[in-house]
């Protein structure tokens, strides 16, 4: 059987450029980069090598790139160093209500550590006004934090408009860019951005490794103490292989961000039509074009999205009801009932989500299957109710 994966939002297969520019350093080139001879000195400059690559990717300072395990250290790095270290300044943070459980929870955590935090609504499409978040800085917020893109519904933010808006009161602005990175272009000098996460598996490097881009000159206080390591804000000796792989990544990235964006969006956009056109009831989630070129996001009415999933995994197709994070719970996603859809809406979502591997003969396959297996999903759906 023909397998597909479309659940490239969730996780990415490493690359095989990226792997094999890891396998030295995992075999013979083993020297911890902190130490002074020849086995350090080694690994310290493919470490830099990868800091370069990384900062190039964003715009960024090879300094101001600080390695962490991945997104979500990343964002609780931003976050929380800011909160604490200017505490002193005010205690309110500004967010939004559709942001990944990495923001979403390190928030929840400041605001029973005493800090007031609000939440800025979205609309149906899942767009974050810029006016609503001006509204929303008081004269002692501290961080505004908006996502550059949503996991789940795809939805690219204004993200530079964001950062301007917070730039011109004098506050440091946060991005969550761990969907976006890749797959639209980002500068952090240009897009007004003070602190970006991001994390190697959302685009072809191993899992367990991204960072924090930092604005030179912006104060952090560091989550983890030990040795000093990444300008004292990241202590523990470094993940060298990974390391070397996220540097990988990036160059590659860069390199193929303009051609691979037009191929994928244009394989997402056969995905809008072909679903529009064959599937009565039928609904595309997000913002239409304002949107991620790889990722394509629906609610089938009368299914819940789980066993549609499941369905299509039987015929070797991956997807996605919504985040990895939230499979098995059965729960309707959030995001969908922060954009106003009912409980039932929400949990009828299905994500297909587009790759460097992708082809346009598997999106073929995936519009000649899904019309079928929509309606028989529905049809248990119903026979289930009435059974009940």
């Amino acid at each position: 059987m023909e397998r597909i994966y479309l659940d490239h939002s969730a996780t990415t297969p490493v690359a095989p450029e990226v792997l094999e520019a890891m396998l030295p350093y995992l075999r013979g080139k083993f020297g911890n980069p902190g130490s002074l001879h020849s086995f350090g000195q080694e690994t310290k400059a493919a470490v830099q090598e990868a800091r370069e690559h990384v900062a190039a990717l964003v715009g960024a300072r090879p300094s101001e790139i600080i390695f962490t395990s991945g997104g979500t250290e990343a964002d609780n790095l931003a976050i929380k160093g800011v909160a604490h270290a200017h505490r002193s300044d005010g205690r309110h943070i500004v967010t939004t209500s559709i942001e990944h459980h990495a923001v979403e929870q390190t928030c929840h955590a400041l605001a029973r550590e005493g800090f007031d935090v609000t939440v800025v609504p979205t609309d149906r499409d899942g767009l974050i006004s810029p006016e609503a978040v001006e509204a929303a800085i008081r004269p002692d917020t501290i961080l505004v934090s908006v996502m550059a893109a949503n996991n789940e519904v795809g939805t690219v933010e204004p993200f530079a408009a964001l950062g301007k808006i917070a730039h011109d009161h004098g506050i440091p602005f946060h991005t969550d860019a761990v969907q976006a990175i890749g797959k639209v272009p980002i500068d952090v000098g240009r897009d007004h951005i003070d602190l970006l996460a991001l994390s190697g598996h959302k685009f072809h490097a191993p899992k367990g490794v991204g960072a924090l881009y930092v604005r030179d000159g912006l104060r952090l206080e560091p989550e983890l103490h030990g040795g000093g390591q990444e300008h004292g804000l990241r202590s523990s000796t470094l993940n060298v292989p990974g390391i070397v792989g996220l540097g990988k990544a990036a160059a590659i990235a860069r390199a193929e961000l303009d051609r691979e964006s037009q191929r994928l969006g244009a394989l997402r956009d056969r995905l809008f039509v072909g679903v529009l056109v064959q599937v009565p009831r039928a609904y595309i989630t997000g913002h239409r074009t304002q949107r991620l070129p790889n990722h394509a996001s629906f609610r089938f009415e009368g299914l819940e999205g789980d066993e549609l999933v499941l369905q299509l995994d039987l015929r070797g197709i991956a997807a996605s009801s919504g985040a990895a994070c939230l499979t098995g719970s059965a729960e309707p996603s959030p995001v969908l009932l922060a954009l106003g859809y009912s409980r039932e809406e929400a949990l009828s979502g299905l994500r297909l989500s587009l790759g460097r591997g992708t082809t346009e003969g598997e999106i073929t396959r995936v519009l000649e299957l899904l019309p079928g297996l929509v309606e028989d999903v529905r049809r248990r759906h119903r026979s289930g109710r009435h059974a009940g």
